[in-house]
């Protein structure tokens, strides 16, 4: 579980992406641009992980940040169908660009879980989605976002969850 009150709790950025993530609070914010509050303590001083689209990234630009690599070697994880990750998200803007999650491999092969582009309220929406098991290969869960046209637009995750078994 990954609430983001003090760090990425192991959650990488990628490195051969345009932008990064970055860490922040609501009351750091500038007015307009993204939650008013983190979901996890529903208060202006929590924290999560944001993009903003700005006059620095071209629209299309993506920012990836990846899950510690999660084992399919664990018998508790092999015997489970349904390995589930839950997290939050704020997407709220004219112009917001795209979330793409993906489940990676080891050998890199990426399966896209789930496509949200647009504006999709300004609130913080919950989603469940379910990890599919690739035989004994371990795997990461990406989420990769793509700015949108407009300054004040983004993007932000807060409490990614892994179900336990994994």
């Amino acid at each position: 579980h990954c609430n983001f009150e003090f760090d990425f709790c192991g959650w990488k950025q990628d490195e051969n992406d345009g932008f990064d993530w970055h860490l922040r609070t609501s009351s750091t914010a500038k007015l307009g641009t993204g939650p008013a509050t983190d979901h996890t303590l529903q208060e202006p001083s929590g924290h999560y992980i944001f993009i903003k689209s700005s006059f620095f990234q071209l629209p299309g630009q993506k920012a990836r940040i990846s899950s510690p690599v999660l084992s399919r070697k664990n018998k508790n994880c092999k015997v489970c169908e349904s390995v589930v990750i839950i997290f939050y998200y704020h997407m709220y803007g004219a112009h917001i660009g795209s979330l793409i999650i993906y489940q990676r491999t080891t050998l890199k092969h990426e399966k896209i879980l789930l496509n949200l582009t647009g504006n999709q309220g300004n609130f913080w929406q919950r989603q469940e989605l379910t990890l599919s098991g690739d035989g004994d290969e371990d795997f990461q869960v990406v989420f990769e976002g793509r700015a949108g046209g407009g300054p004040k637009d983004g993007i932000a995750l807060d409490d990614l969850t892994f179900s336990r078994e994994c």
